[in-house]
């Protein structure tokens, strides 16, 4: 049986110093408590770099669930792209939050497609639903004159 090999990602301390400052729900944000920022960074990173399903995340990160939902809430107002764009000097760091834009993008275009998909679905079953709904008429019937000349009109131009 062939084990998948994952990579094992975890901030250096000195990665963490520069980026503890800059996130929401430390300790000095009012109303906003985050568990623990870091091992919520590390978990995204695992997901990113491991190009793992959020349900496979190893349960010492915690709820796969809950990592995703909040990795979402930061992609969606950004979050992730501003601290990889703050002047930072560990290109290490740095290269990894990159990582995670991408990822979150990439992420974002996927919801994006299917929302369109579904909504292309919803009009087609909806144009599907109004054509069975109108009963066809029947074709008057047609004097054979008037059948021959709408034939010959045809032929003719």
């Amino acid at each position: 049986m062939n084990e998948v090999q994952t990579q094992e990602v975890k901030l250096r301390d000195d990665q963490w110093q520069m980026l503890e400052p800059m996130l929401t729900g430390k300790q000095s944000d009012p109303g906003a408590r985050a568990k623990n920022n870091r091992l919520f960074i590390e978990a995204v990173l695992w997901i990113v770099l491991n190009k793992s399903l959020w349900r496979h995340l190893p349960q010492q990160f915690g709820s796969s669930s809950t990592v995703y939902m909040r990795f979402r809430r930061w992609t969606e107002c950004d979050f992730w792209r501003q601290l990889a764009q703050s002047k930072m000097e560990d290109r290490e760091l740095v290269l990894m939050l990159e990582q995670i834009v991408e990822y979150g993008d990439m992420y974002t275009q996927r919801i994006e497609q299917r929302m369109v998909r579904k909504a292309r679905k919803a009009i087609y079953k909806s144009a599907i639903g109004a054509a069975k709904a109108i009963k066809p008429t029947r074709r008057a019937q047609c004097s054979g004159d008037e059948s021959t000349l709408h034939w010959v009109g045809l032929v003719t131009s």
